[in-house]
Formats: structure tokens, sequence, C-alpha cells
């Protein structure tokens, strides 16, 4: 009897991990409106990295006097195109909050590859990234003497141009805290109902461990409610 309990749990156990998921894909219990989140979080910096670029390669964005004189040059093209790697970059981490590699290590990184990322280590990032932009675009944005005022900054058309590149960034930091919450959210709750499968396991038949396993495929919210109907 013992033998047959432990072989019925180790089986549910097998049966209860998820389906693997490539690096690509989204993961399985991610909501269709997160998803838009993170993309919209990639595809608002593109405007204002544009511009940038723009300004970097000479272009005339509009800028005049000392600011003007300031704004050329190699100098400001390898800082602007350092910038825009950058904050893309850093925008193209926002994906990793719905995508298996912001759970697991991909398995191409030396040493580290297929070990579990604990939580925290993607929240805590996340998180202090997204109110730090925050913060930064209100700072700019809100101060009636802030730097948008300088005449020297570009006015008419070309200052419409700028504030309609750089108008997309306000979504940015609000969009990471909810998909950061969203996160820590499906990890608690992918956490729970693991432990409930595995260490509740002996509890339950083999039967309802095969379907409980079916229902963690489909997402931890889906087990939530199986669990409660027994």
């Amino acid at each position: 009897m013992r033998e047959n309990t432990r072989y019925g749990t180790e089986n549910a156990m097998t049966l209860a991990r998820p389906m693997p998921t490539t690096e690509t894909e989204t993961v399985q219990d991610v909501p269709r409106w997160a998803v838009w989140c993170a993309w919209t979080t990639v595809l608002c910096t593109v405007p204002s990295g544009v511009w940038r670029m723009a300004l970097g390669f000479g272009v005339d964005v509009g800028f005049t006097g000392k600011l003007g004189e300031m704004y050329t040059g190699v100098g400001i093209m390898v800082y602007v195109l350092a910038l825009t790697v950058v904050s893309q970059a850093a925008a193209f981490l926002t994906l990793g909050l719905i995508r298996p590699w912001g759970q697991t290590v991909p398995r191409w990184i030396p040493f580290l590859g297929g070990r579990r990322i604990p939580p925290l280590a993607a929240t805590i990032p996340a998180a202090l990234g997204g109110t730090a932009v925050t913060a930064l675009c209100l700072a700019l944005i809100l101060p009636s003497g802030g730097p948008l005022t300088n005449p020297e900054f570009p006015q008419g058309t070309a200052a419409l141009i700028m504030d309609v590149c750089y108008a997309p960034l306000l979504l940015w930091g609000p969009l990471v805290l909810v998909l950061t919450a969203h996160y820590a959210r499906r990890r608690s709750a992918a956490s729970a109902t693991r432990r409930t499968v595995y260490i509740g396991g002996g509890d339950l038949t083999r039967a309802d461990r095969v379907e409980a396993s079916a229902h963690l495929v489909a997402g931890p919210g889906a087990l939530d409610h199986h669990l409660l109907d027994q």
C-alpha cells in the first residue's frame, strides 16, 4: 500500500509540472490585457528613441542658442545612441514579466541556464524601475519652471513633434508597475497551487491528481476553482 501511495504521489507531482513553453511564447496563464500592456511598454519608447536618434545624427529638431550648440557633434551622437539602446533594452525586459525567461533562466546562459528565478529578483528591480521612470516623467512635466520651459527648447511645430514623441513615455512607468503587481500575484498563486497539489496530494485519489494537473497546466486560477469544488 505504501509503495502504491508513493507511486501515486510521485506520478501526481510529475503530472503537476506545467507543460514546457518556449522562451518566445507567452506563459499560459497570462491574460491578454497583460500581454498588451507588456508590448505597449516596449513600443512606447520607440518614438522618443527615433527623435533622439534624429537629433544625434544632426537633424535640426528645434534647439537654439547654447542648447543648439551643445546638442551637436560626435559626443551627442554617442550619448543618444547609448541612451536609446539602454532605454529600449530596459523596456524589452518588461516582456520577462509575461514570458518564461522571466521565471526560469534561459538554458543557453552558462552556469545559470534552467534555474528558477526567485520572484523578488524580478519584482524588486521592476518595481524600482517603474517607480523611477514615473517619478522622472512627473518631475519633467509638473514643475512650472522645469526644463521644458527653457526658451532654447524646441518651439512651435518642433515642440509639438517632440511632445508627441515623448508623450508615450508617460505610460511606461505605470504599465511596468501594473505588470509587476500581476507578475508577483501570478507567481505567488502558482507556488500556492503547486504546494496544494504536492503536499495535499495524499488526500487525493490518483484520478483527482490527474485532473488537478490538467487544471494546473491551464493556469493556477483554474486549479483553485477545481480544488474549491472538491
